[in-house]
């Protein structure tokens, strides 16, 4: 995948791993903990064996403490599958109680890591999300983050 971002209408235009990602970080939102923004966001990631591993995320009374759905899915495939490139990666968020999606991009946070993983297997990693404009957007972490800090900067 380019750098570039692409913007789809909806759902059914997106290419059919990408769905299924999509409804996996959707059953992924099941699982967060979110009482203090009632915010619940799922994240799924498809390694280059086609092994799915989803992650939600997980709140705290003390908010820098809180751990996005993107970084609790992106560390568990390095924890369980350390070596395995990651192909894609889907995000997906709604209101506790309600069942239409929200928009929700990765936070900086994320984009940040994301781009390492990137950089740690010298490959893209498909990023899908909804955007604020209700449409889904495809990019890879070098995509969202073109002026971004990485190691380079720090030899």
């Amino acid at each position: 995948m380019s750098n570039l971002i692409q913007f789809f209408d909806h759902l059914e235009n997106l290419d059919a791993e990408s769905k299924y990602l999509v409804h996996k970080a959707r059953e992924a939102t099941t699982h967060s903990y979110a009482p203090y923004s009632k915010f619940c966001v799922g994240a799924a990631l498809m390694l280059e064996d086609g092994t799915v591993i989803s992650g939600a995320n997980q709140e705290n009374a003390a908010f820098p403490l809180c751990m996005c759905a993107e970084r609790v899915a992106l560390y568990a495939a390095a924890s369980a599958h350390p070596g395995k490139a990651i192909n894609k990666l889907a995000v997906v968020a709604h209101k506790k109680g309600h069942k239409e999606l929200s928009a929700a991009t990765c936070c900086g946070a994320c984009r940040q890591v994301l781009l390492e993983f990137e950089s740690r297997q010298k490959k893209p990693i498909e990023i899908i999300m909804l955007g604020a404009a209700g449409k889904w957007i495809k990019s890879s972490a070098e995509g969202l983050m073109p002026l971004s800090f990485g190691k380079e900067a720090m030899e």
